[in-house]
């Protein structure tokens, strides 16, 4: 593998939810570009639409291709240029759409190994749907959309805690049984 910084792909997650003000956030910290090089699946209109809003100075670089993305710098990737209604604090069927076609995008890029590692932002499961399937969530659409059989791990983390789940959704009574040494 050739030597840079790690790429991590990050999708908005619902355009009406906390999504671009934790981006904005975490890479208001210089130590971040230092760490890896980020890509932003979104929009540059919702992302602007939220920096003004919020009333963060934020920089982000617009690329239509994960290939110019470049270390330094906030690399926002357009997924989509429509017209989205931001409602903040609203979750709609309308930003759960634009939350999937952020996260399709960045499968798409994932299959061609354009990124290291994907984070998403929150999405509103409930309004996550494609061709009249709705997914239970996020990892379930991902792993879907690699197929073969990969698996995803959801991890949850704060400030002095780390969570990877090896099990998910299970009632608390099945979680020993479906514990292995391999899991």
């Amino acid at each position: 593998m050739e030597d840079r910084k790690i790429r991590v792909a990050i999708t908005h997650g619902d355009t009406n939810g906390i999504g671009y003000e934790l981006i904005f956030k975490t890479f208001a910290e210089p130590e971040m570009l230092e760490l890896c090089t980020p890509i932003i699946y979104g929009s540059p209109k919702i992302a602007a639409y939220h920096r003004k809003a919020m009333n963060i100075q934020a920089s982000f670089s617009i690329i239509n291709r994960a290939e110019d993305a470049q270390d330094g710098r906030v690399n926002l990737l357009t997924c989509f240029d429509d017209e989205v209604k931001v409602e903040i604090g609203t979750p709609t069927k309308e930003s759960g759409e634009a939350a999937l076609k952020a996260l399709d995008r960045a499968m798409t890029d994932f299959r061609s190994q354009l990124y290291d590692v994907l984070v998403a932002c929150p999405v509103d499961n409930t309004n996550m749907s494609a061709d009249n399937y709705s997914y239970k969530n996020l990892k379930e659409y991902s792993e879907t959309s690699i197929g073969d059989g990969a698996k995803g791990v959801k991890i949850m983390i704060n400030e002095s805690l780390r969570i990877a789940l090896a099990t998910d959704g299970l009632a608390i009574k099945d979680v020993p049984a479906s514990l292995t040494e391999e899991r």
